[in-house]
């Protein structure tokens, strides 16, 4: 469970985010398209997927890639692209199975049309590394559960409750390929629904990330999880918050030299989301009044 410290300032962020955005939705709505080759590039990236940032942006932007790209990898990149702006306008209705499968579809389709849409059917067995999930007549009575778990859930702190969904629902792994995808998707479908922006979880957090589904499995602990996701909810209000304010902005390591400070130092703050810091294209930004 998140200190309280950290939901008020989160509260705090929301509230200010919440002000400043009226009659701005055409700036967030262009921040939020900007980002969507980043959050493609980190998502896929988990996955292993061999596509830089570079390629991913030229695939989205129907540019030439190398020919030593996969038809696959530009499948997996146009599709993944589609489902987060389907989500970023449609989040209005309570999740469900049927929306989860028709996210899968989008995401799987041309890739493999036998899969997409489709929970695992008895004899569709799946693992990572050494984890494996639970057999496929399972899948959509757990499913179910943990959806009305989500929905009927009134107490817990929106992290909380959002952490939570996304350890159970990898744990279940309802899907022959595209859970890990999918499971981020509904993420930001999540926050979307409360007034959130969206996160990325980026593929250089992938150890910690993958730490964590191992900590709920043994210890049905959601703590690492929760570290992931209430600073990136931060960071995407840091971004849009600077961004609505009108402020100038500049590297991370300009404004270390700005107010006198070792750039570790500031970076370091800005990883911990303890200064208004956030990133574009992997590098650390901030806001300042002009």
């Amino acid at each position: 469970m998140l200190s309280s410290l950290i939901q008020k300032k989160i509260q705090a962020l929301k509230s200010e985010y919440d002000h400043l955005k009226i009659d701005k939705e055409s700036l967030l709505k262009i921040i939020d398209e900007a980002e969507i080759p980043e959050s493609v590039y980190n998502s896929n990236a988990i996955e292993n997927s061999t596509l830089t940032l570079k390629e991913t942006e030229k695939i989205l932007l129907e540019m030439e890639v190398s020919k030593n790209v996969s038809l696959r990898e530009v499948f997996e990149a146009k599709n993944l692209a589609r489902v987060m702006e389907y989500i970023r306008t449609k989040f209005s209705e309570e999740l469900s199975k049927e929306i989860i499968l028709l996210l899968h579809q989008m995401l799987i389709g041309n890739i493999d049309d036998s899969i997409s849409g489709k929970l695992r059917k008895k004899g569709e067995y799946v693992r990572v590394g050494n984890y494996i999930a639970p057999a496929p007549e399972h899948v959509e009575r757990m499913l179910e559960e943990i959806l009305i778990e989500h929905s009927s859930d009134d107490i817990s702190y929106l992290i909380d409750k959002i952490s939570r969904f996304h350890l159970q629902f990898e744990t279940i792994h309802p899907f022959n390929d595209g859970n890990g995808r999918i499971g981020r998707v509904l993420i930001n479908y999540q926050l979307y629904k409360i007034g959130f922006p969206g996160i990325i979880i980026r593929d250089k957090e992938k150890v910690i990330y993958y730490n964590s589904f191992q900590e709920y499995r043994d210890d049905k602990k959601t703590k690492s999880m929760e570290r992931i996701i209430s600073p990136a909810i931060m960071e995407a209000l840091h971004k849009r918050i600077a961004y609505l304010k009108g402020y100038r902005i500049i590297e991370a390591t300009e404004y270390a030299l700005k107010i006198g400070k070792p750039v570790p130092v500031v970076l370091n703050a800005a990883k911990r989301q303890t200064i208004p810091a956030f990133r574009e294209k992997g590098v650390w930004k901030i806001g300042i009044k002009v």
